[in-house]
């Protein structure tokens, strides 16, 4: 704009109008000293009534302790299209005028610097302040402003700037008011300015425009051509409804007869709408420049009282009544938009809470990152011990997948539960798999194995599919922990685990024949080496490594899922990739070699020739030779039994005596055989229990409780290892700070806002006599 908001409003000679700065630098200097106090005109106190000043008063406060850039504000934007008929530009940049109500008088200058500047930029442009008691200095500190922006000479600098000059006048009698000056639309690029110029100019209209909360003053000149003036069109697209939107016509006395009509229809709100309406004032002419206030009003009433222009409603000509349309028409919407400006602040307050909390306490010393580390690891230490335990109280346990096994998603946080699935699951496939050789008499009575992917117990059975699955899992990123809970299940699917080999029963005596031939030592027809049932052991339980390696990596990877979650749910996020570098994966990997040890010497002992001093082994092979003996006895009686139901003895004696095997081979490889049998069940349940206690148990499980992350383990970290895992990144602190500031901007809001409403509730008690 060409002219201030201030002189817009009291149009005074002696006010701000002097401040005017033209493109060609010249700067119209007031004719003697000014001090601040002049400033405050009775238009200006007019401009509030004691309600309005009441309502000021808390948008006033809210915008001096910074919140106009968290929250959109009510402000009260003055846009003027006339560009500049001389040959420079006048407004440059936005000049903010902010009236301030304080005990002494004092004008204070300096420059907001654009956000779109560099660090070092706007650090240089804050250095800029003044503070001044005479307003004849403004226009010489406007011009060093100007130049500060980096705005010369025009055509050999840029010819705006995004930065803006605030000048805030205070003093006893000020009136709570801040108006917001914009420089002028331009309709085309020219020598002075070019099309960025243009862009940045309408940006940045647009952006004070576009704010909901603001009252747009759209001042269009008689000057002009309407049809050509572009605020028409932009207010139209920022305020479609034209409800917050008053336009102001100025220069009526500058009209050509053929164009009087046309003005005349705009001020009478035919030719675009505005529930605002339209407003006419006449500025003063080259003539009337040294007029005083009353001489400028009286010219101007005479103005309006003659022509065309009499038939106007008097409220909307004048500035007069423009002074008591703008103090209603302010009070009005800032009395509508506090409700929503409260809620506003109380949600933005909460959401900064939140985010501010997403960050965790602060840690920027030593003793703070050590301090927040120590009571991460208190609660990691409880999470561990609870989960271990089977002690599912800590909210942590919660929202349990009933549909789900026990491996998926937040199931694994029930770790007992999860460990105690995969011991038996292990245990289900020794009994099942253990053996390299099994016959069908044998499998009449075992119950078919259930699926032991720890992923889901409703796998499908189709090979093609499970091993699309395993490729594309074995594929997904390592820190997505569901794709790699998948990739651990698809990876340990049953297809995956060593399967029996099914033998007729002369084929599994047979191999056992076989065996005792390349055994055979120097003992009698009839008798067996003892190494014989050394090398059945061995070959028929070839399947163990594989199971029980495959188990203790299932729990290995389990193990990790589950410390990823305990890390997830108790420890900033920026924690996870340091902890696990620094603590878990040593502690895993350490607990990992440590089973995979004790298995090697369990895998070890398994090797050695068999020994046994569990009356199991020998109950078994008695039982088995008695059945054996029963099954004969039951027969050969059967078949010497006749139809009557009479026994005969002689026929019995002769069945039992084919029962009795004149093979002393077979006969040997069948008792070989049950007393292999006997010692391999008795060994598999000792095998069972060793993994499952000493290799899980002892050397992956029980080590988690006191080694990752423990309070003692924290306690006798380095410095440079707790600032590893718990130094807050330059980007969270900047952040924090930023959050912090805006929290405490907004608490003093509500502060403010609590307040107003304690005063107007008083008010209104008083009013009815409480």
């Amino acid at each position: 704009m060409s002219e201030s908001v201030i002189q817009r409003l009291d149009d005074t000679r002696n006010g701000p109008e002097s401040l005017k700065v033209e493109a060609d630098s010249e700067i119209e200097m007031p004719l003697a000293p000014l001090h601040p106090d002049q400033i405050t005109t009775d238009s200006l106190k007019k401009l509030q009534s004691t309600n309005e000043r009441r309502v000021l008063d808390v948008v006033d406060k809210l915008r001096r302790i910074g919140l106009n850039g968290t929250i959109e504000l009510p402000q009260l934007v003055i846009t003027e299209i006339p560009f500049p008929r001389k040959a420079g530009l006048c407004t440059r940049f936005a000049t903010e005028i902010v009236l301030r109500r304080q005990p002494t008088s004092s004008v204070t200058i300096k420059i907001n610097a654009s956000k779109s500047r560099s660090s070092k930029e706007r650090k240089k442009l804050s250095t800029f302040t003044w503070t001044v008691i005479d307003l004849s200095e403004l226009p010489l500190i406007v011009e060093d402003a100007t130049a500060a922006m980096g705005l010369g000479k025009i055509g050999q600098s840029a010819a705006f700037s995004r930065d803006i000059l605030s000048i805030e006048i205070c003093g006893p009698d000020r009136p709570q008011l801040t108006l917001v000056d914009l420089p002028g639309l331009i309709h085309s690029a020219t020598k002075a300015s070019t099309e960025a110029d243009k862009d940045l100019i309408f940006g940045l209209v647009q952006e004070y425009m576009q704010n909901p909360r603001t009252i747009i003053l759209a001042v269009v000149s008689v000057k002009n051509d309407a049809a050509n003036q572009i605020i028409l069109s932009l207010f139209k697209k920022m305020d479609p409804k034209g409800s917050r939107t008053l336009g102001i016509i100025t220069k009526p006395d500058c009209l050509s007869a053929d164009d009087e009509q046309s003005w005349l229809d705009l001020a009478m709100n035919k030719e675009v709408f505005l529930q605002r309406g339209w407003h006419v004032v006449k500025n003063r002419s080259e003539g009337e420049m040294q007029y005083t206030f009353a001489q400028r009003n009286t010219a101007e009433d005479a103005f309006f009282a003659q022509g065309q222009f009499k038939d106007l409603t008097r409220t909307n000509v004048g500035i007069e009544t423009l002074r008591d349309r703008l103090s209603n028409l302010l009070h009005r919407h800032l009395v509508q938009e506090l409700p929503a400006l409260k809620q506003e602040l109380k949600t933005t307050l909460r959401e900064t809470t939140e985010q501010l909390d997403s960050l965790g306490d602060r840690r920027e010393t030593p003793q703070e990152q050590k301090m927040l580390l120590t009571t991460i690891s208190q609660k990691v230490n409880i999470i561990l011990r609870d989960a271990i335990n089977g002690s599912y109280v800590d909210p942590f346990f919660d929202d349990v997948e009933l549909d789900e096994p026990t491996t998926v998603g937040r199931n694994v946080r029930r770790f007992r539960a999860l460990v105690q699935d995969l011991n038996s699951r292990f245990a289900e496939n020794m009994r099942l798999r253990g053996h390299k050789y099994v016959t069908p008499s044998s499998q009449i009575n075992e119950e078919p194995a259930p699926p032991s992917s720890p992923v889901s117990e409703d796998d499908s059975d189709d090979e093609d599919d499970s091993d699309d699955e395993d490729e594309e899992d074995e594929e997904g990123e390592e820190d997505n922990r569901e794709v790699e809970a998948e990739a651990v299940s698809a990876k340990h699917h049953d297809n995956d685990l060593p399967e029996p080999e099914i033998l007729t029963d002369e084929e599994y005596l047979n191999w056992v024949r076989k065996v005792m031939l390349r055994c055979r030592g120097r003992e009698l027809p009839g008798s067996v080496n003892p190494e014989v049932t050394s090398h059945l052991f061995w070959e028929q339980s070839r399947p163990w490594k594989a199971l029980a390696e495959d188990h203790v990596e299932q729990v290995r990877s389990m193990v990790k899922y589950f410390i990823q979650q305990v890390l997830e749910h108790v420890a900033p996020a920026e924690f996870k990739k340091p902890l696990e570098e620094l603590v878990v994966n040593v502690v895993l990997d350490d607990t990992l070699g440590d089973g995979q040890e004790e298995l090697r010497k369990l895998l070890q002992d398994k090797a050695r020739h068999p020994s046994t001093y569990n009356h199991y082994y020998t109950d078994n092979v008695q039982k088995r030779r008695q059945q054996k003996y029963e099954a004969f006895v039951r027969d050969a009686r059967q078949a010497a039994t006749s139809g009557t139901g009479h026994l005969d003895h002689g026929r019995f004696k002769t069945e039992m005596n084919k029962s009795v095997s004149r093979d002393m081979e077979v006969f040997s490889a069948e008792e070989t055989l049950e007393s292999a049998k006997a010692y391999y069940k008795d060994e598999m349940k000792y095998f069972i229990h060793a993994v499952t206690k000493q290799v899980i148990e002892r050397c992956m499980i029980e080590p988690l409780i006191s080694r990752i992350l423990s309070p003692t383990g924290v306690q006798a970290m380095t410095d440079e290892e707790v600032s590893f895992i718990a130094a807050e990144p330059p980007e969270n602190m900047a952040h924090r700070a930023f959050l912090e500031e805006r929290k405490q901007m907004l608490e003093k809001g509500e502060e403010i806002f609590r307040g107003a409403m304690g005063g107007v509730k008083r008010s209104r008690s008083r009013a009815f006599g409480v």
